[in-house]
């Protein structure tokens, strides 16, 4: 009988600090898309009060206020004993 499987590429912590890095680079890139969505619905003729966009732009702004703060403790811990291939030094 076989024992549980090893993995196959880098260690689960060092896999799971480098999807926290990638979300921690993505938020800023999805912050401003969502950021210039009002520019995209207010683009034509009719142009609809600009209350709801603000009420829309802080509530964007405190969804990543709250995301950056989600993810900060995560990127806080270091990968000590390890280099960035995820090999014991």
């Amino acid at each position: 009988m076989r024992g549980p499987a090893a993995p196959l590429f880098l260690a689960r912590a060092v896999y799971r600090k480098r999807r926290l890095r990638d979300a921690a680079r993505l938020l800023p890139v999805l912050g401003l898309f969502l950021l210039l969505m009002p520019g995209l619905w207010t683009a034509g003729p009719a142009k609809p009060s600009l209350g709801g966009d603000w009420v829309y732009i802080l509530v964007v702004w405190a969804g990543l206020i709250a995301g950056a703060a989600c993810l900060a403790p995560g990127l806080a811990t270091s990968e000590q004993g390890t280099d960035e291939d995820g090999q014991a030094r």
